[in-house]
């Protein structure tokens, strides 16, 4: 590549003016004549840049500086070999068991409570020492961990039907022994002597007891550190004194985790009464700035409608709703919004239109006009997530944000939640992403591979686009 363009992508690279994975791609696809001006111009043709006056400047003092010298490092030079490899199609390298997790086979499990609670324990640390998301023992099915969404077995014998209510019922109170047999399901926080936290669902079925246990993570993780980069816009929506913000995406997107982050931002920065209903509680948290109150459901509330009844009467200033799933609850957090409180809530829904829709779908026909005006009032905005496959084996955060504008208001109350997708297109500047674009901008980091991004982009346009320039940039990969 031409000196000047060297050093146009080294100097906005150290300046953080645009990433460089943008700028290979574009190497690859305009060639090594290309000169200084069209590589800028395609900079911005594809967003990889969105300062113009900044990219000019830059230009200008690249190409003076390359009639003196070369660029004290060639950013097109930078381990290509190993950035192309990550693209590649690769089957995932399968999970590595730790030498700590315990024989899970027939012949060595323990034959009473003692011994299977210790060998529980054990379980259950070496499951965390691995990375796993959850650890699943079921009655007639061979154990095993879900890690980066792949299912990896414990051991090829199944658990007899004895075996899987003693492992399942050997770490819980008498108290809860006896809920799980009177309701035949239970949802409940393990807390361990090391300090680690599980989420444990146990159910029966035809075969005998099944248990999940999902791995809660030891420390509130930030915002940043989960992957979100428009943190401005974020913490903006945090600081309303009132308002509906939702948090949504499918089981296992990590929802419960940003919620928990965004009442750690809050702790840290305002000074309110915060109240928090979950089922369980996860992830415990102390005040801070806020005087912050925990509450789950089944140990200290009946459910999430009569916990927010009585938290309306406890003069809060934030209120906290682990899951939004009845008519009941929606509509007392839409109520509580809309006269001086902060709600935070979650919905299973994939984006914005869709949770439109199902918050209103839960309503009588009758209601849904009114309950449809109050919403557009009350929503601040809303955050759709997923988390998919990364190249380094671990999962990314792809999101999309739509922030409540004058625009958005308008389509909620005439009932058009098909306009979301262009209004949300249009209003980048306000902080707005589609999912699609969330997807692309991990690919052009190199965070996420070529065959990730193609199957987890919805829109069909998009989706052509991509193996286009995949294509483009790398005509000796066919893609499958």
């Amino acid at each position: 590549m031409k000196r000047d363009i060297q050093w146009l992508v080294y100097l906005g690279v150290e300046q953080g003016l645009f990433e460089l994975q943008p700028c290979l791609n574009l190497g690859r696809s305009l060639g090594e004549e290309v000169d200084i001006v069209a590589f800028a111009e395609a900079l911005l043709d594809r967003k990889a840049c969105t300062n113009f006056d900044a990219l000019q400047t830059l230009v200008e003092q690249a190409y003076g500086l390359a009639q003196a010298d070369k660029p004290p490092d060639d950013p097109f030079r930078r381990n290509p070999a190993v950035i192309e490899e990550k693209h590649q199609a690769h089957d995932p390298e399968p999970t590595k068991i730790p030498a700590s997790m315990p024989d899970l086979s027939t012949l060595n499990l323990p034959a009473d409570p003692v011994a299977a609670g210790a060998l529980m324990r054990k379980l259950l640390q070496a499951c965390h020492e691995m990375g796993a998301s959850d650890l699943h023992l079921c009655a007639g099915a061979r154990p095993f961990v879900r890690h980066s969404r792949n299912i990896t077995y414990l051991s090829e014998d199944v658990l007899s039907s004895k075996a899987s209510e003693l492992l399942n019922l050997c770490l819980l109170s008498d108290t809860l022994t006896t809920r799980f047999k009177e309701r035949q399901d239970l949802d409940f926080a393990l807390p361990l002597e090391n300090k680690e936290r599980y989420r444990v669902n146990l159910m029966c079925h035809k075969d005998g007891i099944a248990g999940t246990y999902r791995l809660i993570p030891s420390k509130v993780p930030t915002l940043a550190e989960l992957g979100f980069d428009d943190l401005a816009r974020i913490k903006k929506l945090l600081s309303y004194n009132n308002g509906l913000i939702l948090v949504t995406g499918p089981v296992g997107s990590g929802k419960t985790v940003t919620l928990a982050a965004m009442m750690d931002e809050i702790n840290r920065t305002r000074s309110d009464h915060l109240i928090a209903v979950e089922e369980p509680i996860e992830i415990v948290q102390q005040s801070k700035g806020c005087h912050l109150t925990q509450r789950e459901v089944g140990r200290h509330t009946k459910s999430f409608s009569s916990a927010l009844k009585g938290a309306l009467r406890q003069d809060p200033d934030i209120i906290v709703i682990g899951e939004m799933r009845d008519l009941e609850t929606i509509e007392m957090a839409i109520s509580a919004s809309e006269t001086g409180h902060l709600v935070i809530g979650t919905l299973h829904t994939a984006d914005a239109a869709n949770t439109l829709n199902r918050v209103l779908d839960v309503f009588p026909a009758s209601q849904q006009t009114q309950i449809r005006i109050m919403l557009s009032h009350a929503l601040r905005g809303i955050i759709c997530q997923n988390l998919i496959p990364s190249v380094n084996g671990g999962m990314a955060l792809a999101y999309e944000l739509l922030i409540c504008n004058t625009a958005v208001r308008s389509l909620i109350h005439e009932n058009k939640p098909e306009g979301l997708v262009n209004v949300m297109e249009t209003g980048a500047a306000e902080g707005m992403r589609l999912m699609d674009k969330s997807i692309l901008s991990l690919w052009e980091k190199d965070i996420i591979s070529d065959r990730v991004a193609l199957s987890s982009l919805k829109s069909d346009m998009k989706r052509q686009q991509l193996r286009e320039l995949i294509k483009l940039q790398r005509p000796t990969y066919a893609h499958e």
